[in-house]
This record gives C-alpha cells, sequence and structure tokens, in this order.
C-alpha cells in the first residue's frame, strides 16, 4: 500500500517530470561598504538614531548627570506621585538610590505591578545597528514582570555596552539566561496596518546612554 508520503512525493516528481536543469545558486547577500555602524561616539549616534526609529526617546547623558537624567525621565504629570519600581540591584549598578521607589522583592504580582507607572532598570547590551536593548534579568535588571507590566520603561545603558550589530551581541550574552530583546516600546498592528502600544508591555520606552565622553 503506497503511503500518503510516498503519494506526495509521486505527484511532486510527476509535476517535475518536464522541467530541465537545476536552480542557480543563490548569491550570497553582502552588505554594502559603509554599511556597518561606525565605533567610537560614531557607534553611539548610530544606536540612539535607530532606538529613536522605534519611537522610543533617547537621550545621552554624562555619569555625573545620570541621577537628574533619571529623575527627570519619570512620570510627573499624573495626578498623585507616580510609583516607580526598580530591581534589587539597580542602585549598586548605578551608584545611586532612585528616590521613593518600590525595590521589587520578588513578592509583587501582576496587579501590584500594573499599579506602577514606570521601571527604572538597567541592561546587558545595546545593539546600534538594530536599535535593540537586551536584558538577560541580572538583579541590576531584575525579573522578567517588571519590566513587561509598568507602561514606562527607563533603561540605562552605558556607553560601553553598545555594539555594532547583533552576532557582536551574542558573546556577551549568556543562553542560559533568560533573555529579552527590546526594540522600541510594546506595539502592535491589526489587519488594517492600524499601530497600538502597550498591548503586551510598556507604551513608553526611554533610554538614557551614559557617555562619559
Amino acid at each position: 500500500m503506497t503511503s500518503a508520503r510516498e503519494e506526495i512525493l509521486g505527484r511532486v516528481r510527476a509535476a517535475l517530470a518536464d522541467v530541465t536543469g537545476t536552480a542557480p545558486a543563490s548569491e550570497p547577500v553582502l552588505a554594502p561598504p559603509g554599511a556597518r555602524p561606525p565605533a567610537g561616539a560614531g557607534l553611539l549616534d548610530h544606536f540612539a538614531e535607530r532606538v529613536a526609529d522605534y519611537r522610543a526617546t533617547v537621550e545621552r547623558c554624562h555619569p555625573d548627570d545620570l541621577p537628574a537624567a533619571v529623575a527627570a525621565a519619570l512620570p510627573h504629570s499624573l495626578p498623585r506621585t507616580a510609583r516607580v519600581v526598580v530591581p534589587p540591584g539597580l542602585e549598586g549598578r548605578l551608584g545611586f538610590a532612585v528616590p521613593g521607589v518600590t525595590v521589587d522583592d520578588g513578592s509583587l504580582g501582576a496587579g501590584d505591578l500594573d499599579g506602577h507607572d514606570a521601571v527604572v532598570t538597567a541592561c546587558r547590551v545595546g545593539i546600534a545597528e538594530t536599535g535593540t536593548i537586551v536584558l538577560d534579568h541580572e538583579p541590576d535588571q531584575g525579573r522578567r514582570a517588571i519590566s513587561l507590566v509598568p507602561d514606562r520603561h527607563v533603561c540605562v545603558v552605558y556607553a560601553d555596552q553598545v555594539v555594532a550589530d547583533v552576532p557582536d551581541a551574542f558573546p556577551l550574552l549568556d543562553p542560559r539566561r533568560p533573555l529579552t530583546w527590546i526594540s522600541g516600546p510594546s506595539a502592535t498592528s491589526d489587519i488594517e496596518l492600524d499601530r497600538v502600544e502597550g498591548v503586551h508591555g510598556p507604551r513608553h520606552l526611554h533610554v538614557i546612554v551614559v557617555d562619559p565622553a
């Protein structure tokens, strides 16, 4: 008895019986000269441009100005004092405490996090060519939920964390850790291509690039 697989393959062979020759091998796609992001300060410029392309807010500041930049990035126009959550290792990474925040101890549920207006985290790496920020959820970034539920994500990226392209990022990432790749605010589109932000993550992404230059 002929199996379904053999029947399907037989039909394919019959359909190709009058086809002669072989298809030419596809040529490798090469990046045009100059397509790779520049190094140095140009790399940070490229990263900032690509992040902004995703409708995120991006700014650069000197390390001495970071506390003020973080404070300015948090919501201020609410009818009450904004509620902000941070991961437990953020203060050690930044070298200062964000005032008036809730430090996540792992006990906050989705409802509790939804009651927070913003989250501040660090990151593992920033990718210039794609404008992507990768979190591996070390203590300075916290568990995945805190970066996905609050409406605004303020992410601090240090200049030496920015690499040119995705292949440059892989050696810096541990595949055994959970990885969250963020390219702009959370967004989706329906069949009419109407863009809706904040459906499955923060509606606002504010990236602060710390540049000592």
